[in-house]
C-alpha cells in the first residue's frame, strides 16, 4: 500500500516581515522574518508581551493586512499575490474571528448579527444559512435569546453570539484576539470552555492570543512571539 500524503498545512508563513513607515525616519520593522505553520485541527495559543507582534501576526494571518515580505499560504494557495477582492473572498468564506469587543450591532437582534457574514458574504440569508445561524445560537447556550438585542445581554452572552457568528460560515479557521480580556474569571472559563467544545465537535482550527496564561496552558500548542520573533514553539502539557 502507498503511503497517505502529509497533510497540507491550512496556514504556511516563510520569512514573513512586516516593516511600518518604510523609507521615513519613523520606519520600524515589527515581525522579523517568521516561520509558522498551522495544521487542520490545532488550538493554539498565541502569547507574548505588549508590543511583540501578536495583533500584527493575527492581523496578516487574518488578510487584514499585508505582510511587507515573505510567503504565506493558506490551504495551500499564495495570498499574497491576491487583490483586494480575492482577499475579501477569502477572508469572509474561510476566516472566523472573535475580539476582545464581541462589536455586535447593537441595533440587531443576536440572530440577525450571527447570519451578518452570510449577508456580506452573498448579499442574503438564506434558509441554510438561517437554520445554521439558529442551530450555532442553540449550540452556544443561547436558544432563548435569539430574538434578544446586544444590550440585553451580559458581556458573557455577547461573546457566544460572536463566536456563533464566527463559525455560521463554517471556516476551517477563527482567529481569537484576547476573546476573554474583557470577562470576569468565571465568564472567561465559560467562553474558553466554549471554544474549546467548539474546536472538538466542529474540528475547527483556532488561534487564541492571550495574556492569561491560565487559558494558554489548556491550549494543545503554545507560540510565543518576544520582539517580533518566535522565541518558544511547543506542544502544551496540559492541553483539554
Amino acid at each position: 500500500m502507498s503511503a497517505m500524503p502529509d497533510p497540507v498545512p491550512l496556514i504556511e508563513l516563510s520569512e514573513v516581515r512586516k516593516t511600518y513607515n518604510a523609507g521615513l525616519p519613523s520606519e520600524a520593522e515589527v515581525l522579523h522574518g517568521l516561520n509558522l505553520r498551522v495544521m487542520p485541527g490545532e488550538f493554539i495559543a498565541l502569547i507574548g508581551p505588549s508590543g511583540s507582534g501578536k495583533s500584527t501576526l493575527l492581523s496578516i494571518v487574518g488578510l487584514l493586512e499585508r505582510m511587507s515580505s515573505g510567503t504565506y499560504r493558506f490551504q495551500g494557495e499564495e495570498v499574497q499575490g491576491l487583490d483586494d477582492n480575492g482577499l475579501t473572498m477569502r477572508r469572509r468564506n474561510k476566516l472566523g474571528f472573535v475580539f476582545q469587543f464581541h462589536h455586535l450591532l447593537p441595533a440587531f437582534t443576536a440572530l440577525e448579527n450571527v447570519t451578518m457574514p452570510a449577508l456580506m458574504a452573498e448579499g442574503r440569508v438564506g434558509a441554510a444559512q438561517l437554520a445554521r445561524a439558529r442551530e450555532l445560537l442553540d449550540a452556544v447556550g443561547l436558544a432563548q435569546a435569539m430574538d434578544k438585542r446586544p444590550g440585553q445581554l451580559s458581556g458573557g452572552m455577547q461573546q457566544r453570539v460572536a463566536i456563533a457568528r464566527a463559525l455560521v460560515m463554517e471556516p476551517p479557521l477563527v482567529l481569537a484576539d484576547e476573546p476573554t480580556g474583557n470577562l470576569d474569571t468565571a465568564s472567561s472559563d465559560d467562553v474558553f470552555v466554549l471554544l474549546r467544545r467548539m474546536h472538538a465537535e466542529r474540528g475547527v482550527s483556532f488561534v487564541v492570543v492571550t495574556h492569561d496564561p491560565r487559558l494558554a496552558a489548556r491550549c494543545d500548542r503554545l507560540v510565543e512571539l518576544v520582539d517580533g520573533r518566535i522565541a518558544r514553539d511547543e506542544a502544551t502539557p496540559l492541553a483539554g
